[in-house]
């Protein structure tokens, strides 16, 4: 990949990045003598924003400990490889790290998420539950319906919705997850992201409705 200096911006193989985000493509690209350097950069900055990503979602994914680590170190290697296979569709419209930082944070959510849905005697704790009727468009139920309600959103969320509804609900509604990188990791837009979560909404207030959970 040839680059040249114009106006501060470094043109990589056509395209304009600035200097720091063409150093990364070039590096990055395939047949670079720096790849496996700059893959080992890159994967320490990764495991930091992986490390603090495990930590705040800790309470919802009830992991700790080594296994907690061992997540982390999952998410920054898989962040790693897709940054690199991707390498060549980085347009340089933000700048590389924060492009890149969107995968590994999107590989944690989905990791925490699976981990999360996985064990069925899990429950929404009560945060967690008003992020989830909130997404839904609920009002806040007595104190008596509270923990039905919580049940029944569980119960919606894990046998409602498709897969893929359920991924983006979790990670937007739940997790917060920038829509940015989900749409990154899940190799879509903004726009289809809103209509996953459209779809994941009416499915479970249609739900929550049928079972008389909600009026």
């Amino acid at each position: 990949m040839t680059t040249t200096e114009t106006s501060g911006r470094v043109l990589a193989g056509g395209r304009g990045f600035d200097p720091e985000s063409a150093t990364w493509v070039r590096e990055l690209s395939p047949g670079s003598p720096n790849f496996e350097d700059a893959c080992r950069r890159l994967y320490a900055m990764l495991i930091t924003i992986a490390r603090r990503e495990t930590a705040r979602r800790s309470s919802i994914s009830r992991i700790s400990g080594p296994e907690l680590e061992d997540l982390a170190h999952q998410a920054a290697a898989d962040a790693l490889m897709r940054i690199t296979h991707k390498i060549g569709e980085f347009r340089g419209d933000a700048q590389f790290k924060t492009w890149a930082f969107k995968f590994v944070i999107f590989e944690v959510s989905t990791k925490v998420g699976r981990h999360f849905w996985r064990d069925h005697r899990v429950s929404l704790d009560q945060d967690e539950t008003n992020h989830a009727r909130a997404a839904v468009g609920d009002e806040p139920p007595h104190q008596a319906q509270a923990l039905e309600l919580r049940a029944a959103l569980t119960h919606a969320i894990e046998n409602v919705l498709t897969e893929h509804q359920r991924t983006v609900f979790v990670a937007v509604a739940i997790d917060n997850v920038p829509m940015d990188a989900l749409a990154a990791r899940l190799d879509t837009n903004r726009n289809a992201i809103y209509k996953s979560m459209f779809d994941a909404r009416r499915n479970i207030r249609a739900y929550l409705v049928a079972n008389d959970f909600i009026a």
